[in-house]
């Protein structure tokens, strides 16, 4: 089987899995970070094979979107083996998968490690990234903001994303970064100034 074909086979299993979902990780977002790391793979001189099929992956089993993730995990297995990839290729595969969780700290071991990780990080930050915050936001009840607490959505910008720009591997990645990050500021700036508005003038 070709590559193509592979990373075909591997579309239709994140489209299976990730069809229904309303939280951001949708199979959208796979498509997304998928392109953004093979641009990043080729531009850092990375596998771009490894790096786009791990990428297409990267949340297949992640606890927070499967009630039983090791049920999930073992379809992953059959399939990685149903499509002929060698051993080698699913290990470097599954070691990119690992490292990429913002959620748990991970430096990622390898290149394509940190080539996926800085693509699915870039797909948490820019406009697409705002629509994603707020959708997994909802998805979890959290308000948009509140006054008195700090789980709701606009907290979330201090705590993950405004950081991402500052924890980018790759200087492709750091370069794409840049307007995006611009624009969570921006958002931020007129979020807060339409929220006065309202409580001033409400």
């Amino acid at each position: 089987m070709q590559a193509k074909e592979q990373l075909t086979e591997m579309k239709h299993f994140v489209q299976r899995l990730f069809t229904d979902d309303i939280t951001g990780h949708d199979y959208y977002h796979m498509e997304r970070v998928a392109h953004l790391a093979r641009f990043i793979a080729e531009e850092e001189g990375a596998d771009s094979f490894i790096c786009e099929a791990a990428a297409w992956l990267h949340d297949v089993g992640d606890d927070k979107l499967f009630p039983k993730p090791v049920v999930i995990e073992k379809e992953l297995d059959v399939l990685l083996q149903q499509i002929s990839l060698s051993q080698q290729q699913i290990r470097a595969i599954k070691q990119a998968m690992q490292d990429v969780s913002f959620r748990k700290g991970k430096t990622p071991k390898t290149l394509e490690g940190k080539v996926v990780q800085d693509a699915d990080r870039l797909d948490a930050i820019g406009a697409i990234g705002i629509a994603r915050a707020f959708a997994y936001g909802g998805a979890k009840g959290r308000p948009l903001y509140h006054e008195e607490i700090d789980n709701h959505t606009i907290q979330h910008f201090y705590d993950k994303l405004l950081r991402i720009q500052g924890n980018l591997h790759t200087t492709t990645a750091q370069t794409i970064a840049e307007d995006r990050h611009q624009v969570l500021e921006r958002f931020l700036e007129q979020f807060y100034q339409e929220w006065n508005y309202t409580l001033k003038n409400g």
